[in-house]
């Protein structure tokens, strides 16, 4: 009988965060179409959809949208289970328009910081120039704020525990082989967890002892 629920349970779940598998939906149609190009004409599509520094500074609200639908590796299942773990809870939580703006935020914001950061190191003569036109594109700044935000969703003591494993998946690459993505994804965590006024009025934070005690009875 319980499984006979199954998939209308997973029915109404993916209609609960219909932004998170609308998004979903087109990284798969778009890794696709990637699949179907030639590698020539993939680098250079996928440099025209890059949030790099040129595409920034000639057309800078079409480099924020389309970099977002497209994924790096080409491998849509690891996606299909972060986005259903994290970016599915979190619009169930917030409601798809505060989700929305924390993805917004944390995309957009630490892609500025980094490339920012990455432009002074090209003044510098830390990096060489033709780095303006690096491959920059993907949904992980977004995906990391999200993952710091759901800190607030959980009680404490246990969202410590959750904060520091975020901290550490993040803050591992940073501090072994530090580069400018990696340090985009520490701002970005850090504006996920500055978003935390979007969480006021969003219901009791989960606490897993009481879902556990439940699961016993």
């Amino acid at each position: 009988m319980h499984f006979r629920r199954l998939p209308g349970a997973a029915v109404a779940y993916v209609r609960s965060a219909p932004g998170t598998y609308v998004w979903l939906l087109v990284l798969v149609f778009t890794t696709v179409a990637l699949h179907h190009m030639p590698p020539s004409v993939e680098d250079h599509f996928l440099r025209q959809r890059s949030t790099n520094i040129h595409e920034l500074s000639s057309d800078p609200v079409r480099a924020f949208v389309t970099s977002a639908m497209w994924i790096d590796g080409g491998y849509v299942l690891p996606y299909v289970v972060l986005y259903t773990v994290f970016h599915a809870q979190a619009e169930r939580w917030l409601g798809t328009v505060r989700w929305l703006a924390v993805c917004g935020a944390a995309h957009v914001l630490a892609t500025l910081v980094s490339e920012g950061a990455l432009l002074l190191a090209i003044r510098d003569g830390a990096v060489p120039y033709s780095a303006v036109d690096t491959l920059d594109f993907g949904v992980s700044y977004a995906l990391a704020g999200v993952a710091a935000v759901l800190t607030y969703r959980i009680a404490a003591p246990w969202r410590y525990a959750y904060l520091a494993g975020v901290l550490l998946v993040y803050g591992a690459p940073l501090a072994t082989s530090p580069g400018f993505t990696d340090f985009g994804h520490i701002v970005s965590v850090l504006i996920g967890l500055a978003c935390y006024p979007l969480t006021r009025g969003r219901g009791k934070p989960w606490n897993p002892k009481e879902t556990l005690a439940a699961l016993r009875s």
